[in-house]
């Protein structure tokens, strides 16, 4: 278990990053949903002890993690949002270096270890080809592979999908599933998909505070008869804006289909009601945050 108490971070340029988090997360595949600067990457490295925060404590399975972080980290796996690699390394090569920075020492452990994790994560047939040739894709799947040396019993993955195609995405997900049974993961994303395929619990990321927490049927079930749909043009967008409480918009065929929040019938107005999904949820989260209110139609 992973228990985070009342714990805050403030850079010394004054942006609080982190605020007053309270989590407890048990075993299985937790999400952090959140946009570009709600503070995701701030919490991510604070637990996995990249920096102190200012106030607060972590424990993870009796570690006290701010006090005990080298304990920490050897039951930790982290696949960081910027992960880069050496130039001109095999994937072998580097990996097996990775072990022994992980402290697996003995030479056929280690081996057996590194070919697993290759097998696990589809990159065998391509180990000796230098990871800085790899595709974004594969780049993931071996951030995943290091961060799985070890057996780690805490995974941090912070973006991992980002920039990836469907494919890579698909193979991704099916990966992370198979990691997610039996050790604690944390997947830090801001892309709604992440979290609805593979999360049986969540929390919505803003302004560096959980700004709802739960089960993603539960919370959008919430919603039920509260969301609205209609297309209209763009000149009209801001008008629309005006009148009701436009939770996210988006370009459909020349013209921009926006979301309703409202517990009025909208119908006379030639909105429709749809049925809620956790992109719903996220986008009327974020209404409420000023700083992540949506602002532009995002093209489909």
């Amino acid at each position: 278990m992973l228990k985070i108490t009342n714990l805050s971070k403030t850079y010394s340029n004054g942006v609080k990053a982190i605020d007053n988090i309270n989590l407890t997360l048990e075993h299985g595949m937790f999400g952090l949903l959140g946009p570009n600067g709600a503070g995701k990457s701030s919490l991510m490295r604070t637990i996995a002890t990249l920096q102190q925060p200012d106030t607060g404590s972590i424990v993870f399975e009796g570690i006290n993690v701010l006090t005990q972080p080298q304990d920490l980290r050897l039951k930790l796996g982290y696949l960081p949002q910027d992960f880069d690699v050496y130039p001109r390394i095999s994937a072998l090569d580097l990996l097996d270096h990775m072990a022994i920075l992980k402290g697996i020492n003995n030479k056929q452990d280690r081996k057996k270890a590194v070919e697993g994790l290759l097998y696990q994560t589809n990159l065998f047939e391509d180990r000796k080809k230098a990871v800085s040739s790899f595709s974004g894709g594969m780049k993931q799947r071996f951030g995943i592979a290091q961060a799985l040396l070890g057996d780690p019993e805490l995974i941090i993955v912070d973006e991992p999908t980002a920039g990836l195609d469907p494919e890579e995405r698909n193979r991704f997900h099916n990966l992370l599933s198979d990691i997610g049974e039996n050790k604690v993961v944390i997947l830090s994303t801001h892309i709604v998909d992440d979290v609805e395929e593979l999360c049986s619990d969540f929390a919505i990321l803003a302004d560096g505070a959980i700004q709802v927490m739960g089960n993603p049927q539960d919370l959008t079930a919430q919603l039920k008869d509260n969301i609205w749909k209609k297309a209209v043009p763009k000149s009209a967008v801001e008008n629309t804006r005006n009148s009701y409480q436009v939770i996210s918009t988006k370009l459909k065929a020349g013209q921009t289909l926006v979301h309703v929040l409202s517990d009025d019938d909208l119908s006379a107005d030639g909105f429709k009601q749809v049925i809620p999904d956790l992109e719903d949820v996220y986008f009327s989260t974020l209404f409420n945050c000023k700083k992540f209110a949506p602002q532009n139609d995002i093209g489909e």
